[in-house]
């Protein structure tokens, strides 16, 4: 009778750890041999395990950052100064603005407000604002071309070590 309350356990445990081995896609197949208690010990850090992969996939050392590219547009004849040259110069430092404000965008995040009055089931008024706060660093000036007759393109680029550093930065925060 005591061996088959001990054969019993064995079997209950057999079962529990397979349970556990599902749930982590590890599944055993029926034809291994019966678990002992030292490998039943061994599963059970099976989770830890996991939670360490987990860990290492999550930690910025281990993460591919892409190359970020940012683009933005002016134009000429909006520009304030009292020549051509100096418009343009003012359109390529406002297109260089607006790549910068792109790239903020796409590493630290747009913060959306939005205000919306509704009177008798009707929208009266519908306004949003749009924030983005943030450092860059390390920008590249990958091109300045004029498109058009009166606009400016600047495009602007953040390798991808550059992108790491500012992502544990970040993190460290």
């Amino acid at each position: 009778m005591k061996n088959f309350f001990i054969l019993l356990f064995v079997l209950v445990l057999q079962s529990c750890s397979t349970a556990v081995l599902e749930n982590l896609g590890l599944q055993r197949s029926f034809q291994d041999e019966m678990i002992t208690q030292g490998e039943v010990a061994n599963e059970y850090n099976t989770p830890t395990v996991q939670l360490n992969k987990t860990k290492e996939i999550l930690d910025a050392s281990t993460i591919t950052f892409p190359t970020l590219t940012a683009t933005g547009y002016a134009v000429v004849s909006s520009q304030p100064g009292q020549s051509i040259e100096q418009k343009r110069l003012m359109a390529i430092r406002a297109a260089r603005m607006a790549a910068i404000r792109e790239l903020a965008e796409q590493i630290h995040g747009l913060k959306v407000d939005s205000n919306t009055t509704v009177i008798d089931l009707m929208v009266q008024n519908d306004t949003f604002r749009g924030i983005v706060t943030g450092v860059i660093r390390g920008a590249r000036t990958v091109r300045i071309n004029p498109t058009g007759a009166d606009t400016y393109e600047t495009v602007l680029e953040i390798d991808q070590d550059m992108v790491a550093y500012l992502f544990r930065q970040a993190q460290s925060l």
